[in-house]
């Protein structure tokens, strides 16, 4: 844990029912006898009365044993069939791959159905554990208690109730924990205020740390507040706007929320804001699902990334907002299968795909879609970028149904990423192929083209495709100077601004490389 904290850690039998069974099984079978064959005497006419009387009381009592009868074999039939309706109520209620252990004794008759018991008994509110609440009290253990009572137990629940502000210092939550987890928020959490009541001891590359959980959900009505504001002012920090400046210096700064090597989560309707970098990071994962996420902080906040995954597969993001100074969705190195739909982002810098590729490194990432996603007032709108001199390969990729409102830089695929300008050439890079552009509308900034494809020059990017894209200035006269350099690939239809430099075919120089491969 301490270096991960330092950022070390890369049936079959059936019941009878009455009414199917033979008819010897449910009542007893009744024969009237032949009382006048059996009568050996004679009967004078005097007599004759007399024994009309008493075959009339034959009768009767032929009748009631008859109706005593049927009224047994009824009991009989009632009986088993409320045995099968009991039968098949306790069945329909068990769980789907769940059987249950044999009950220590035979439970009654009138024992209590087990989803019927209080709910509570597996939620854990932190202030039963001696939280405060009062936005200054330091609550950390009282949260890790609560952490382990939930843990401990199929379906717990950790509670950090509404109309409480938690304070926290840097914490791993650590698995692992049993099935159906939950991490509810609803009042307020956060961490100290900047980086003068950071803890010393605590590391400042994450505040909460999920790890080696498989199988929970952060959920809540409440927010995750980051206490960002004098992160982003450190000297160290890029400061944009008129009098922006970068001096030197240290400058790491926690992300808020990171899941580690987990699996099988969802992150569900919370709030996170002002995070001092990073606002939630997966890293290491798999099976993720996020939707109905609200993230915000302001448009000059540095490096305030939204959603950051890495090295972590099968990822759903939908119905969620971004409002951020940096990437809204940001993908890097070893991802594939993200699914990334109805999504409100801007401002930010839009969702990317790396950068990938830095120090040289290699770097695979394939099965990205991107639809149905609004960006607005934002420094790019779907993007690829990369270092030169990386290896691997950027694969099916998918950007469609994007609504662009002031965009600079709407479609951009730079091979050339670089934090600076001292960056030297080199000839390796990563592979950009299979990439689909479809249906891309809307309006951009004229400060910059509103398409721009630069491509390695050994390592070309091929197969873009083109089809719907319509992208008009916010003011001003239509900029028609798209950029492409080393870019082969087609247009399915007509596009506004006009391209015309996308190269037909395959370049020769990619079938001598194999850096790409992954």
């Amino acid at each position: 844990i301490d270096s991960l904290m330092y950022g070390e850690l890369e049936d079959g039998s059936v019941i009878a029912n009455a009414a199917t069974m033979p008819q010897s099984s449910r009542n007893d079978t009744f024969e009237e006898n032949n009382f006048d064959g059996d009568v050996n005497v004679k009967i004078d006419k005097e007599d004759e009365a007399d024994v009309e009387t008493a075959r009339a009381v034959a009768m009767k009592l032929v009748q009631c044993i008859c109706f005593i009868g049927i009224a047994m074999a009824i009991n009989f039939s009632v009986y088993f069939s409320n045995v099968e309706g009991r039968y098949h109520y306790h069945k329909s209620q068990k769980k789907d791959n769940y059987v249950s252990k044999s009950p220590a004794y035979a439970p009654s008759i009138n024992s209590p159905d087990p989803g019927d018991q209080d709910k509570d008994q597996c939620t854990f509110d932190v202030t039963d554990f001696g939280a405060v609440g009062d936005g200054s009290t330091d609550d950390t253990e009282a949260f890790m208690s609560a952490w382990k009572e939930a843990c401990a137990v199929e379906s717990g629940v950790l509670l950090a109730p509404a109309d409480y502000t938690f304070t926290i210092t840097s914490t791993v939550f650590s698995g692992p924990c049993k099935p159906g987890l939950m991490f509810q928020v609803d009042g307020v959490l956060m961490p100290p205020d900047g980086p003068d009541c950071w803890p010393k001891s605590d590391s400042t590359k994450q505040w909460i740390v999920f790890y080696r959980i498989d199988g929970m959900t952060l959920t809540g009505s409440g927010t995750i507040e980051g206490n960002g504001g004098q992160w982003w002012e450190l000297p160290c920090k890029p400061h944009r706007g008129p009098h922006g400046s970068t001096l030197p210096g240290p400058c790491e700064s926690p992300t808020l929320v990171r899941f580690f090597m987990s699996s099988k989560l969802v992150i569900n309707g919370i709030r996170i804001q002002n995070s001092p970098q990073m606002h939630i990071k997966f890293d290491g994962c798999n099976e993720v699902l996020i939707e109905k996420l609200s993230i915000f902080s302001p448009a000059l906040s540095p490096n305030t990334d939204g959603i950051h995954i890495e090295n972590t597969k099968s990822v759903g993001i939908y119905n969620s907002v971004i409002s951020n100074g940096d990437d809204c969705v940001s993908i890097g190195t070893g991802c594939s299968d993200v699914d990334i739909e109805n999504v409100t982002c801007g401002p930010g810098h839009g969702i990317s795909i790396g950068s990938l590729g830095v120090q040289n490194s290699h770097a695979c990432v394939s099965n990205i879609a991107v639809k149905n996603v609004v960006i607005k007032n934002s420094d790019n709108g779907v993007r690829i970028k990369t270092w030169q001199g990386g290896m691997g390969s950027v694969s099916d990729i998918s950007f469609e149904n994007i609504q662009m409102e002031n965009v600079k830089n709407c479609i951009i695929l730079d091979q050339y990423y670089c934090l600076t300008k001292g960056c030297p050439n080199q000839t390796s890079a990563i592979y950009a192929t299979n990439i689909s552009y479809k249906n891309i509308k809307g309006t951009y900034n004229v400060q910059t083209p509103p398409i721009h494809f630069a491509c390695s020059d050994t390592v070309p990017c091929t197969n873009i495709t083109l089809s719907e894209v319509e992208l008009l200035p916010e003011e001003g006269e239509l900029v028609e100077d798209p950029y492409c350099w080393n870019a082969y690939g087609i247009q399915e239809t007509l596009t506004i601004p006009p391209i015309d430099c996308l190269q037909d075919g395959e370049p020769e120089t990619l079938r001598e490389s194999v850096n790409y491969e992954c």
